[in-house]
């Protein structure tokens, strides 16, 4: 799997959102794109699964230009989670997943369709959940069956964007966990869009740290996140740690408030819980 964006632009009328951008991605790997809101990462997927044309430049699959592609066809390659599902039809389940398997129905696909369906609750866990309504799920069940639904259109790219942002922070390792998983399991490529920049830098492969409508950082999560970078892009004061071998970002406020803070919980058996000064 090769995907080369070469030169990309693209904008609204007449406010450009992405400048020249120029990234290749080969091979399976879990990639997460961070940046503040507003500097063209979603712009940047869509451009790469068809939903916009680039105004200039050109996106190519294993060689392909992406306008170039058939959309059914493309659909096999690509598969696209959304920000949040519009999907209102009371719907089970088992038939909401199904609907991503559309690009490979064909004359006698149906019960090939149905144990991929299957394979993929089991895979995601929700296999319980079949013959739920859709609509009727929590925000994390919700998530994971429009993961499933991506994931049996069979790709080689999985796009995702910010697919934990509804989700408490259980939810949102543990569907982050899948994806990273799933990359290396199924060998896909998979790109999310991500805000929390430390469960990003925990699990991806590869960061792309984007800034002014252009990548300004593509590497590892210790070349991505350093206290400069997030300076320059976010505007924020940080120190980096070490968790895992692994960058942890400590915000310059929560620094401060920790070094500020000189008070800690006691408590003796039979009276109330008091704070008594370090």
């Amino acid at each position: 799997m090769h995907l080369k964006i070469d030169n990309v632009k693209f904008g609204y009328s007449s406010v450009p959102v992405l400048n020249d951008v120029c990234l290749e991605l080969e091979g399976a790997q879990f990639v997460s794109i961070i940046g503040p809101n507003g500097v063209g990462k979603s712009t940047l997927i869509h451009c790469i699964n068809k939903i916009l044309s680039p105004t200039g430049g050109v996106v190519t699959i294993n060689g392909d230009d992406v306008k170039d592609i058939p959309l059914k066809e493309l659909a096999k390659r690509v598969g696209y989670v959304p920000y949040s599902s519009s999907d209102s039809f009371p719907l089970t389940v088992v038939d909401t997943v199904l609907m991503g398997r559309h690009p490979h129905s064909k004359w006698g696909s149906f019960d090939n369709d149905l144990k991929v369906t299957d394979e993929t609750l089991e895979l995601m866990g929700i296999k319980h959940l079949s013959m739920r309504i859709f609509n009727e799920l929590s925000a994390g069940q919700v998530q994971k069956v429009m993961l499933a639904r991506g994931l049996v259109q069979e790709p080689q790219i999985l796009l995702l964007d910010e697919p934990t942002s509804n989700l408490d922070i259980k939810h949102q390792i543990e569907v982050t966990k899948i994806l990273r998983n799933l990359s290396h399991e199924k060998e896909i490529l998979v790109i999310i869009i991500s805000h929390d920049l430390n469960i990003a830098a925990k699990y991806a492969d590869k960061m792309i740290l984007m800034h002014d409508g252009g990548i300004y950082s593509v590497g590892t999560p210790d070349e991505v996140i350093t206290e400069e970078n997030l300076k320059v892009v976010y505007g924020v004061s940080s120190r980096i740690i070490r968790d895992k071998d692994r960058p942890h970002i400590i915000l310059e406020d929560s620094i401060d408030l920790i070094k500020e803070e000189k008070y800690t919980i006691s408590a003796e058996e039979g009276t109330s819980a008091f704070y008594e000064e370090v």
